[in-house]
């Protein structure tokens, strides 16, 4: 019965082969009239990579070979480094203790004073002691990344880098009775006649002003200058401890304290797109590894370490995409987050991305009744990426980079046709 049938069933299969490879051509060709010569995408540089992660196959591509700014979609690269160095727990600090005194070094963790993060448990810690000595003699970094633009001082996505953060190194400015009220206190604000509707800090002192007939009463955030002297004052006076400052060099015997769950530093990053937990965790990273915190150090590390395999060398400089000086290719994005997908189970992964009309930067964007795209943002002046996985009808998951540079219009305008582009493949792969 078999062997009669056998003609049959091969009429069929050549038939079902034949179909699908037309509906794969039809497929492809579809796309490539979204994406192609003549196309929105052909009048600004864009780079594009769709990859089958079941059958590890590139299905569709444009410029994947080609260079591009990347953005906040640099966190992916960050994220991938602190999941393949750091353990289930921040280190809080590394200390000595000596009698009633401590003299502790940061390691980089912001959690301390940090909205939406649980802080680390340092108060059964410090009532040990009567005195806490800090050095920062393990701080190898600048306050501001590579290639940051200097004028973004004053504003709340700049926050400055540091050993030991504590209110997240910003200034959170407080209407009360039409007037700004700072937090931490130790900062005062006051009046001046520059048109400035909010409240906003000198270039080089932490000297905070605003202007009352212009001032809009908003709540807002903005940085401060960081120093050892100005972590000693915030630290004493939060801490309720005495804080000194010394130059002591981190001795290979030392004691750590456990800081909170390093998962949540990720979801708090990749949701919210946070450039300083990015920054800091590029520190945690070099403080594992080399007892100093050196971003430069972390990220040499890490692409030695775990990414000497990528099709492209990322030039990859800060932890956040601030800087414009990182340049990635959509192909070594598509292999990045290959990595990642391998690294975690699909809900837990897509739980802590953006999700489509559901979460985190992507809330008001991509909805559908069933989540399709599960991805990291990365948006500064003329350039906007977007790097993760898609679902398609049938439940098929793709890894896809898409990148565009220098386009001459707004951002929303590049979203809406990308929206064309990851519905289509939605329905028709």
């Amino acid at each position: 019965m078999k062997l009669k049938f056998l003609p049959v069933i091969l009429l069929w299969l050549f038939i079902f082969q034949s179909a699908s490879g037309q509906d794969v051509k039809s497929s492809f060709l579809g796309l490539d009239n979204l994406m192609g010569d003549n196309s929105f995408f052909d009048k600004h540089l864009t780079g594009f990579m769709l990859y089958d992660l079941d059958s590890q196959v590139v299905r569709y591509e444009k410029n994947s070979h080609l260079y591009f700014i990347p953005a906040s979609t640099t966190k992916l690269f960050t994220f991938f480094g602190a999941m393949m160095v750091l353990t289930d727990s921040t280190t809080f600090l590394r200390f000595e203790p000596k009698g009633k005194s401590v003299t502790i070094w940061g390691t980089g963790d912001p959690s301390w004073k940090y909205p939406r993060l649980p802080n680390p448990n340092i108060r059964d810690f410090l009532a040990t002691y009567d005195t806490i000595i800090y050095s920062e003699s393990n701080w190898k970094n600048e306050p501001f990344g590579f290639g940051w633009q200097w004028d973004d001082y004053y504003y709340s996505y700049a926050a400055e880098k540091s050993p030991l953060p504590l209110f997240g190194n910003l200034v959170s400015s407080k209407n009360i009775n039409n007037r700004p009220v700072l937090t931490p206190d130790i900062f005062n604000v006051i009046h001046s006649k520059k048109i400035v509707k909010n409240v906003q800090r000198n270039w080089r002192d932490n000297q905070f002003y605003y202007n009352p007939r212009t001032y809009n009463g908003r709540d807002s955030k903005v940085p401060f200058m960081t120093s050892p002297e100005i972590f000693a004052t915030l630290a004493s006076k939060d801490w309720g401890v005495p804080v000194k400052l010394s130059d002591s060099k981190l001795p290979p015997e030392h004691f750590i304290l456990k800081g909170i769950p390093t998962k949540a530093l990720y979801k708090e990053m990749l949701l919210e797109s946070d450039n300083f937990i990015a920054e800091q965790l590029l520190l945690q990273i070099s403080d594992q590894v080399f007892l100093e915190l050196d971003s430069e150090k972390a990220i040499e590390y890490i692409k030695k370490t775990y990414l000497y395999d990528l099709p492209d060398d990322p030039q990859w400089v800060d932890g956040s995409g601030l800087s414009r000086h990182n340049l990635f290719t959509p192909r070594t994005m598509v292999s990045l987050i290959e990595k990642i997908y391998r690294l975690f189970p699909d809900k837990e992964l897509f739980s802590l991305l953006p999700t489509g009309g559901r979460t985190g930067t992507l809330k008001f964007n991509y909805s559908a009744s069933t989540p399709y795209i599960m991805a990291k943002t990365g948006t500064i002046s003329n350039n906007h990426s977007l790097v993760g996985y898609l679902k398609t009808k049938d439940n098929k998951i793709y890894a896809f980079a898409f990148m565009n540079n220098n386009y001459p219009y707004k951002a929303t305008v590049v979203r809406n046709e990308m929206e064309k582009v990851l519905l289509y493949i939605r329905d028709n792969f």
